[in-house]
């Protein structure tokens, strides 16, 4: 048995690939949608706080009141951190790009998702619809974060 490794106490792998990597480094526009995914699966607002800048604006359009909806970084966490605390489960699936244009330090990405929100067993929403997010890369430490999110969906 001297050969085998213990099951229960694994040697760390200290391999530098990230294929199987969970989390992304964030140095590529795909890695943010990659952690974002991550977030929403795991309601963790310490990775989604990593993706929103500081001069981060949300819009939506609001079908009842007629007209858009606007906030930014902070009102984004708390309003995130209550989607997180008041489910029992998200599903996210990013979709198809349907626009997509960056150069080294800007991006804009136009794409697709379904997001399921599972309150209860009984109360389910499921919501399909675009997303139109702009980034901004920091020269400095290389890493991609959303700075505009407008919300194409018609909820």
């Amino acid at each position: 048995m001297s050969g085998c490794e213990n099951p229960f106490s694994p040697a760390l792998d200290i391999s530098s690939g990230s294929a199987g990597s969970v989390l992304s480094n964030l140095k590529t526009v795909q890695g943010v949608f990659k952690n974002f995914k991550y977030a929403y699966t795991f309601k963790d607002t310490t990775i989604y706080g990593k993706l929103i800048s500081n001069n981060y604006v949300f819009t939506y359009h609001d079908y009842d009141q007629g007209y858009d909806v606007s906030w930014g970084r902070n009102e984004e966490m708390k309003t995130t951190y209550g989607l997180f605390q008041n489910v029992q489960r998200l599903d996210l699936i990013w979709n198809n790009v349907v626009l997509s244009t960056e150069d080294s330090l800007a991006a804009t990405v136009i794409r697709g998702f379904n997001l399921t929100i599972t309150f209860s067993p009984t109360d389910v929403i499921i919501l399909n619809g675009r997303v139109n997010m702009s980034f901004r890369k920091n020269p400095l430490t290389q890493k991609w974060q959303i700075t505009r999110w407008i919300d194409e969906s018609n909820f």
